[in-house]
């Protein structure tokens, strides 16, 4: 993508009214519509309208799930969390232009995510296709510093999905997840197109599960609550 084509749509989503951002970890201060600055945390319900179970994706990339979630789901709200703007842009604009009013996107590091959403205000969260940061196993969405941040977040009996294809992502979040005394696991299966689905969300295909699925790469899913 050309620096031009960059800046156009950072631009664009300044001026959206579904996307909010946080630039700095270091700083706390999301910016709204016009660079506004805005509270969010437990205050979700406004930017809504109404008081609808809201699910998380973390690492939401193009928003392919975001959208997919909400154009099947608009009795919930769903928000997609990313840190490259240029991301989150297309699934923005797809919402707009669509007029899916329970679609937002934030974009910001998921590390600082406790930030901007209070306690028990989710119900759903789901991590698609995660950078899985070989090398940086502290950096991976399911490394366990995230866990707490995620069940603070969640509702009581709040679920977390986990779709991806990397072999050792998969290997070490269950692994951590064993480590843990506040964990059930609910579903897990290490390759989900080898039968018939169990779930309709599943068919959903973000542009990276395509590419990985093009490349012969089995597709894991796991779901799993905090007690």
């Amino acid at each position: 993508m050309s620096k031009r084509n960059k800046l156009s749509k950072f631009a664009d989503i300044m001026s959206f009214p579904n996307v909010y951002q946080n630039f700095s970890p270091k700083e706390i201060k999301p910016l709204g519509k016009n660079g506004v600055e805005v509270q969010l945390k437990g205050k979700w319900s406004e930017h809504f309208g109404n008081e609808k179970a809201i699910t998380l994706e973390l690492a939401c990339g193009r928003g392919e799930y975001t959208i997919q979630l909400a154009r099947d789901y608009n009795d919930r709200n769903f928000i997609g969390v990313d840190v490259k703007g240029a991301r989150i842009w297309k699934g923005a604009k797809m919402a707009i232009e669509e007029g899916l009013e329970n679609v937002a996107f934030m974009r910001t590091k998921i590390e600082v995510i406790e930030e901007f959403f209070a306690p028990n205000e989710i119900s759903e969260i789901w991590i698609t296709f995660a950078d899985p940061f070989i090398g940086k196993p502290n950096r991976r969405l399911t490394a366990p510093a995230f866990h707490d941040r995620y069940k603070n977040m969640l509702k009581d009996g709040g679920i977390v999905h986990m779709k991806i294809d990397d072999p050792t992502l998969y290997e070490s979040t269950k692994e951590v997840l064993a480590e843990r005394n506040d964990v059930k696991i609910l579903y897990d299966r290490d390759d989900i197109y080898s039968q018939a689905l169990d779930f309709p969300e599943l068919e959903y295909k973000t542009y990276y599960e395509k590419s990985h699925l093009e490349k012969g790469r089995k597709i894991k899913y796991m779901q799993w609550t905090y007690l």
